[in-house]
């Protein structure tokens, strides 16, 4: 079945620096869009980073644009985020999604709190 797990998350001070990962199964990788997304407490849940399929092009909210970048490396079957100059307001659960046709995956979740 398919699985989308992440990692990396934890507690950093602010300015510091956090690289997510989400390893992925039961899906043919390099086929499919990966996403970022995360979601405060008491907050909608927002689209923070995308990768196209197999080495395309990449978006990012504005709020982290020049701080974050997504990447992926499709022989690993995984997708990262590389999270640099973290801020307070960065503070949330951070999911992985997997795009394409009718799929539409989530990972579980990883805490990152920035606060000194």
């Amino acid at each position: 079945q398919v699985q989308l797990v992440e990692s990396g998350g934890g507690l950093v001070q602010p300015g510091g620096s956090l690289r997510l990962s989400c390893a992925a199964s039961g899906f043919i990788f390099s086929t499919a869009a990966m996403n970022w997304y995360r979601q405060a407490p008491g907050k909608e849940r927002e689209l923070v980073a995308s990768i196209s399929r197999g080495y395309g092009s990449r978006n990012y909210a504005d709020s982290v644009k020049d701080r974050f970048t997504i990447s992926r490396d499709n022989a690993k079957n995984t997708v990262y985020l590389q999270m640099n100059s973290l801020k307070p307001e960065d503070t949330a659960v951070y999911y992985c999604n997997a795009a394409r046709g009718s799929l539409n995956a989530w990972g579980q979740g990883t805490q990152v709190t920035v606060s000194s």
